[in-house]
């Protein structure tokens, strides 16, 4: 498989600021840093991103796999990031493609830092046929427990979303920015970029589960969609289309499963309650 050239231009994830709190106290402080990148195609404008910066050149792979500017690694020859202009040079190898079609139709969703997603959202799903996998109610709670051990920008900074590639149990690449259609696009690339295949993989974000999420992770060929927020409901309308198992409100020993119930099992014995009523 050719990969294409890559820059290594991450940027630390945040910076010390001295502030006052409430009783005029100085304190340092950690805030998470936010920069514009503008996408270029063969020197054609595509579109702005504003991200923490960290994993640059795997977002915008991401970013254009999952809005269907390509379909193969192999068009793409070149990846460089330039912070001092705050661009992203792409260079194919098929020069002086137009993108009019891609960019005429968008629809403005309701991710953070306003994401789109290019073309009619429905339509993305209609040739997509995932593997499903078998969950049980152990390995949601043993991933679980691995995962409050990550979020380690929000832990220090706050104002990030976190999202997370996992299999058998296990974290295979974590990644924080400041909207979560950012964290998705560059686990997204990070998987394109390695040939890496979504079956029997877990998908893990702090988000909110709307269209656009279930829309990028089936696209990835993932079939299970978990986070510790909530759903809307055309998540779950997508989701039901698509064949995701969507788990929302993850944390601790508690989930709601909105969909994929007939691919779960039940596997943790419940500790009853019982109530002393005697005085």
């Amino acid at each position: 498989m050719t990969r294409p050239q890559l820059t290594d231009a991450g940027l630390a994830y945040s910076e010390p600021v001295n502030v006052l709190d409430e009783h005029g106290q100085s304190r340092e402080i950690h805030l998470v840093g936010e920069r514009p990148l503008t996408v270029y195609v063969d020197k054609q404008e595509i579109v702005t991103l504003m991200t923490m910066g960290t994993h640059p050149e795997l977002l915008t792979l991401g970013y254009l796999k999952n809005q269907g500017f390509f379909t193969v690694i192999s068009q793409i020859n070149v990846v460089q990031v330039d912070w001092e202009v705050e661009s992203v040079a792409v260079i194919t190898a098929q020069t002086h493609e137009d993108f009019s079609e891609q960019l005429r139709q968008r629809t403005v969703t309701t991710g953070c830092g306003q994401g789109t997603v290019f073309g009619r959202l429905m339509d993305k799903l209609q040739h997509i046929k995932l593997q499903r996998s078998l969950i049980k109610q152990s390995q949601i709670y043993a991933l679980l427990d691995t995962l409050k051990h990550h979020n380690e920008v929000y832990k220090k900074a706050g104002a990030v979303h976190g999202c997370a590639l996992c299999h058998q149990g296990e974290i295979e690449f974590f990644v924080e920015d400041v909207g979560r259609h950012n964290a998705v696009d560059a686990i997204a690339g990070y998987m394109w970029l390695h040939g890496i295949s979504g079956d029997k993989k877990i998908f893990y974000t702090t988000g909110r589960l709307t269209s656009e999420m279930v829309i990028k992770v089936a696209q990835m060929g993932i079939s299970v969609l978990l986070s510790r927020s909530g759903a809307t409901q055309m998540g779950l309308q997508m989701a039901r289309q698509a064949g995701v198992m969507l788990i929302s409100r993850a944390k601790g020993k508690h989930f709601l499963l909105l969909h994929g119930q007939d691919c779960f099992t039940f596997d943790v014995e419940q500790v009853s309650r019982s109530v002393d009523h005697t005085s």
